[in-house]
């Protein structure tokens, strides 16, 4: 979209935490709230959830195909996750970016340090934390989507996920729901006015120092 010759170009937010601090619940609500930003559908190996559709939540394909796209260099970024594989497919997000069009994402640490290896300029990344352990854990087991051993599996990871907070722009405490997804809506808002994703900006301020 461009306004008197300024246009944008889309930026790519991440939105990580440890399983059950709510950042896939944040992310949705924020695709309902923003018509400007579009989710990344990453392709994985695992077996789909109940309630998930493929296409929307996840391609779901096989070991292969996963290998196959990595190395065609198809990915962005991809990693390991419990025993399963994700990965961001590229082409569609940079035809996003370059119609200046936003880009969420909802990926661990690994993911994100693959594409801040990758595209540091386009980036915002956030954090997101739960407000106590004992909370995390209620959360997970509420979500009924996996066993007493995997929600014991995912707790004893999620030190080593937070402990990776520092490499973030932004932290949010996931108190409130509502709250947090506000806080998040705040940074992409601020974020999309940097001066650097302002395309033809400098020609628009020399007109008007022109008098045009």
């Amino acid at each position: 979209m461009s306004q008197n010759g300024v246009s944008r170009r889309g930026l790519m937010l991440v939105l990580s935490s440890p399983s059950g601090a709510g950042k896939t619940s944040i992310a949705r609500k924020l695709l309902e709230l923003d018509e400007a930003i579009t989710m990344s559908v990453s392709v994985t190996t695992r077996k789909k959830r109940p309630g998930e559709v493929a296409g929307r939540d996840y391609h779901f394909i096989d070991r292969t195909e996963f290998d196959l796209m990595v190395n065609r260099r198809e990915l962005l970024e991809h990693a390991k996750v419990f025993d399963n594989y994700y990965g961001t497919p590229k082409k569609p997000v940079e035809e996003q970016l370059a119609r200046g069009r936003d880009v969420l994402f909802d990926i661990d640490w690994q993911g994100t340090q693959q594409l801040r290896d990758a595209a540091r300029e386009d980036l915002v990344s956030v954090f997101i934390l739960p407000p106590s352990t004992g909370e995390l854990e209620r959360r997970l087991k509420s979500r009924a989507q996996d066993t007493p051993a995997i929600v014991a599996k995912r707790m004893s990871k999620a030190s080593d996920e937070m402990s990776h907070w520092p490499e973030y722009d932004y932290i949010v405490v996931n108190h409130d729901f509502e709250k947090s997804v506000a806080e998040v809506h705040s940074i992409l808002t601020a974020e999309r006015m940097r001066r650097q994703r302002q395309i033809g900006l400098p020609n628009f301020v020399k007109g008007l120092q022109q008098g045009y």
